[in-house]
């Protein structure tokens, strides 16, 4: 804390979506919004796959042929797979933008693999709870280091 404005000094850490902050002393509700977000995440992803269901159907009514049908599904498949893979690295390691940007659309089709890796994550800590938490203690080591007061005079030391 610093001494004259009583506001903590140093790096603070940074919110995290439907957490906050609360992910630093696991206080504050923390347990009831992990739950709340695995069990979010999970009706969104089962409310996504029946709209892509009726999606699918849609395709049969239409009659565009089964080719067509293989090609959207598969389509969908490979595109969940490579956003679960990226959305759960992304809770690891911070993921480049310029790579983030170009896979928008690719990631924006595969919503129902980010979906389910956002509750298989959500189920043992808070998505990018570790990343967060690794970049926070580094800092706050740094910070520590920094602040930290010698002890003694340098130009008192005796010389030999």
């Amino acid at each position: 804390m610093s001494d004259e404005t009583g506001t903590p000094t140093g790096p603070r850490p940074e919110p995290i979506r439907f957490f906050g902050t609360t992910w630093v002393d696991h206080d504050g509700g923390y347990a009831g919004c992990r739950a709340a977000v695995a069990a979010g995440s999970l009706a969104a992803a089962v409310a996504s796959c029946l709209i892509l269901r009726f999606a699918y159907e849609g395709l049969a009514i239409a009659a565009v042929g089964g080719f067509v049908t293989l090609l959207v599904v598969v389509m969908f498949a490979i595109c969940s797979a490579i956003a679960f893979r990226r959305t759960w690295e992304g809770f690891t390691e911070r993921p480049d933008p310029d790579t983030q940007a170009s896979l928008r659309g690719l990631l924006a089709i595969g919503f129902v693999g980010a979906l389910l890796a956002y509750f298989f994550r959500s189920l043992t800590e808070a998505p990018g709870e570790k990343l967060h938490r690794q970049e926070y203690e580094t800092a706050r080591a740094e910070h520590t280091r920094r602040t930290s007061r010698r002890t003694g005079n340098p130009s008192r030391k005796r010389r030999r």
